[in-house]
């Protein structure tokens, strides 16, 4: 076994880990789930949001991403706008009701990771945090784990 094949499973199981965490807390105070407290995320920062965004950002497809912005809409936090220049497609927009939900759930979010977090001294967290932007852009530039 090669050293990175460790460090690849620990930054797995860490983000796991964290990833429920998170998930567990804003469903029991917010009623969503971290997944789709991310695409909210996304919808909110991304002018003209479309589908096909999201399914890039996150490296999944475009299938997953649309039934999951259908639960959104039916959960009435997100709407599908006719988007002006090309038909076929549509914008995502929040309602009052998702931009709400979004708002309450970040303090949320932000307040557990500190707390899982707090082991790890800032400087060791901001080395971590520079290691996984190269890495990240790297495999981004590359287009690897992109599905399909």
């Amino acid at each position: 076994m090669s050293h990175v094949t460790p460090i690849f499973t620990d930054l797995v199981r860490v983000e796991t880990r964290l990833y429920n965490a998170v998930s567990a807390r804003l469903r029991a105070e917010q009623g969503l789930g971290l997944g789709q407290f991310e695409l909210l995320e996304i919808i909110d920062r991304v002018p003209g949001c479309r589908v096909l965004d999201i399914a890039g950002e996150l490296a999944i497809t475009v299938g997953a991403v649309s039934k999951a912005v259908d639960r959104l809409v039916a959960a009435g936090w997100c709407l599908r706008v006719a988007h002006p220049q090309d038909r076929r497609s549509s914008v995502l927009r929040l309602t009052s009701e998702g931009g709400k939900r979004l708002a309450a759930s970040r303090p949320i979010v932000e307040s557990v990771l500190i707390s899982l977090t707090a082991a790890v001294p800032p400087d060791d967290l901001t080395r971590i945090a520079s290691t996984l932007t190269t890495l990240r852009a790297t495999l981004e530039e590359g287009s690897h784990g992109r599905p399909g």
